[in-house]
């Protein structure tokens, strides 16, 4: 039998946060001027181990404020975890906040080739994919203008164009379908479908459960911080269902 590779392994990963009650508490403290503990400790995320392997897709699931988007940003290396480690065999692209990873003052063609430097493409790779990456955008003109200046529809548009067409091996997704038409969602649902046929990994968070079902063959629910359940997406869907008492098809 055939061993599947990780693309993913996280493994008791922690994020701590300090809460202070006065925000002059974080300066005593941060100044070593009391030996008191002014902060109490706030776990976004506790314990979290996962795999992901090679040409799966992955759905993260949960209510607001469960460590959703901070386990991305850790495996994206946006945000350190305070405990734990986590590998990653790939090269990833990531769409999470909106906006994130963009120069506000940039027009839209610098903001490809900022993307696509930071990520290690040579401005000649670059230039070779310009072209698919502008047609799959379709924002006209607007590339020409900074990007301060684009509606959350365009942002999405010119960022997920960027982030399929430099070839990723995993492709970490944050709610950015939730923001755009309907045309431009099907159109990005397709290409994703696409990807994976080629054996590119996915991972994203959503909270809608049809997309979950539709697309993905795991899936993680997370709660407070903490890993509730995971395993075949279906499954892991019917339970975080039952528990919120919601339609098995919202």
């Amino acid at each position: 039998m055939e061993q599947k590779e990780l693309a993913i392994h996280v493994d008791r990963v922690s994020k701590v946060y300090k809460l202070y009650r006065r925000n002059r508490d974080r300066l005593i403290e941060s100044l070593g001027l009391t030996k008191k503990k002014l902060s109490t400790p706030h776990y976004a995320l506790k314990d979290v181990s996962l795999d992901i392997y090679k040409g799966e897709t992955v759905g993260i699931i949960g209510t607001n404020g469960s460590g959703k988007s901070t386990i991305l940003k850790i495996i994206t290396g946006v945000l350190h975890e305070t405990s734990g480690t986590v590998q990653v065999n790939g090269r990833i692209s990531a769409l999470l906040e909106l906006g994130a990873g963009f120069n506000m003052e940039y027009n839209g063609i610098e903001n490809i080739y900022l993307n696509g430097t930071m990520i290690g493409f040579s401005e000649k790779e670059i230039d070779e994919k310009l072209q698919d990456i502008l047609d799959f955008a379709d924002i006209g003109d607007y590339v020409y203008q900074p990007v301060k200046t684009y509606s959350s529809g365009m942002f999405v548009r010119l960022a997920f164009a960027v982030a399929i067409n430099i070839d990723p091996e995993i492709l970490i997704v944050d709610e950015v379908l939730a923001v755009g038409d309907a045309a431009f969602q099907e159109k990005c649902q397709e290409r994703m479908h696409h990807m994976l046929e080629n054996g590119t990994t996915l991972l994203f968070v959503s909270h809608t459960m049809a997309t979950v079902r539709q697309l993905c063959d795991h899936a993680i629910w997370l709660n407070k911080g903490n890993v509730v359940m995971q395993g075949e997406a279906e499954s892991v869907c019917d339970a975080y269902m039952e528990s919120l008492n919601l339609p098995e098809n919202a």
